[in-house]
């Protein structure tokens, strides 16, 4: 069962997911994540049971834990977690920033932006149905416990997008004929879109972008890389919106 859940349907089987390695696992134990069970190795098991004394934890040996693993290296535990049921909070997307990912298909890209989030301090991030899916081992290991903090949404992006309009969320989109990122107002809250590794925004969801905006290369007029990798152009994005905080107090 536990090698099974590579597999996203088998993960919505189950309602369950894994996560490996101890500084994650520990990170999780911390959190509101729900482990269902620990596998580890004894001298684990005893440091885990000092604060969790109730937590369930199966020990198994080193050749157990290669055999459940899905990491090249093989790590001291392993925890078979819940995955949470979060619900869209508007008073968050009201008054917070939000990232809205528009089939972001690389596991790594989801991982990392996950991970960014965590750093700027975004409390949700909204996925379209058809994006990587965070619970995806890798995803999991690339957020290294971000995750546990960011509220991920799957839901279809237009309904989000429309009843954002209805509250008057600004909502920013990345486009190359947008306006200069580093010259635009920007506000403290708002929506920002970013769009597929290859396609960029969809055409329906970019109908719904109110403000377009672009990250300029530099220098102005030189011929330079066609495109920035969207984990990369959202940390910008991202450390711009928090800039402006920071500077105008």
């Amino acid at each position: 069962m536990i090698r099974s859940l590579d597999l996203k349907k088998n993960r919505l089987i189950t309602g369950l997911f894994l996560a490996e390695g101890e500084r994650l696992v520990f990170d999780l134990l911390r959190s509101d994540v729900i482990i269902s069970e620990l596998f580890c190795t004894s001298t684990i098991a005893a440091e885990i049971l000092k604060f969790t004394p109730d937590q369930p934890i199966e020990i198994v040996n080193s050749a157990e834990l290669t055999r459940i693993s899905f990491l090249k290296t093989t790590p001291e535990i392993v925890a078979l977690c819940q995955i949470p049921k979060d619900v869209i909070n508007w008073n968050e997307i009201k008054d917070g920033l939000t990232l809205v990912l528009d089939e972001i298909q690389d596991p790594g890209n989801l991982g990392t932006i996950v991970r960014l989030a965590d750093w700027f301090g975004i409390r949700n991030i909204i996925c379209s149905e058809g994006c990587a899916d965070l619970y995806n081992p890798k995803v999991v290991q690339s957020t290294m416990g971000a995750f546990a903090r960011v509220k991920v949404h799957y839901v279809p992006l237009i309904p989000f997008l429309e009843q954002a309009k209805l509250t008057n969320i600004p909502i920013y989109g990345t486009f190359l004929d947008g306006e200069n990122l580093y010259a635009s107002s920007l506000t403290a809250n708002g929506i920002v879109v970013m769009g597929n590794e290859g396609n960029g925004i969809s055409d329906i969801v970019a109908n719904s972008v109110s403000r377009k905006i672009n990250i300029p290369s530099f220098p102005p007029g030189e011929v330079t890389s066609e495109s920035l990798n969207v984990a990369i152009a959202t940390s910008v994005i991202c450390a711009e919106f928090r800039r402006r905080i920071i500077c105008t107090g």
